[in-house]
């Protein structure tokens, strides 16, 4: 049982990650301009990479008898409190969002190669972290992508 209550942390803390991505791309949405439609939808589709993470991380922990864990990372509530000073002093307002969803986006990738690090992890296990992982990456360089592509303007 020892073997398992190391995975279900493992797997706790990406439900913990997934959820600060929810939050902070709810909040990154709430705050970009109506106009910036492109961006809203990216938020929007974002989230719901992470919300289809949540659900397949929580069917896992269920399944090896653990209690799946709810709510954000206090870290994450720092981000955010971080991205609601910085927001209120900038002007670029997509430059600002698209940078802040892209520090977000490096803080999950570096949690999920911290999970694949743990030799507890079933080889079932550690393909479903491996393809969100890739997910979430895609997610990553799109913000990247469109961050850069802001900077030339």
């Amino acid at each position: 049982m020892a073997q398992n209550s190391e995975i279900v942390e493992v797997l706790n803390d990406l439900i913990l990650i997934n959820n600060d991505r929810i939050e902070g791309y709810k909040k990154a949405s709430d705050e970009t301009d109506a106009s910036d439609t492109d961006l809203k939808s990216l938020f929007s589709n974002l989230a719901d990479h992470s919300r289809q993470n949540v659900s397949e991380l929580t069917t896992e922990v269920n399944a090896l008898g653990g209690e799946p864990a709810t709510g954000t990372m206090v870290s994450g509530k720092i981000y955010r409190a971080w991205m609601d000073i910085k927001s209120a002093f900038t002007s670029e307002n997509r430059q600002t969002a698209l940078e802040n969803s892209e520090f977000g986006e490096d803080a999950a990738q570096k949690a999920y190669e911290s999970a694949l690090k743990s030799d507890a992890l079933t080889p079932d296990l550690r393909s479903l972290i491996t393809k969100q992982k890739a997910t979430l990456r895609s997610g990553h360089d799109t913000v990247k992508r469109l961050r850069d592509a802001e900077k030339v303007h």
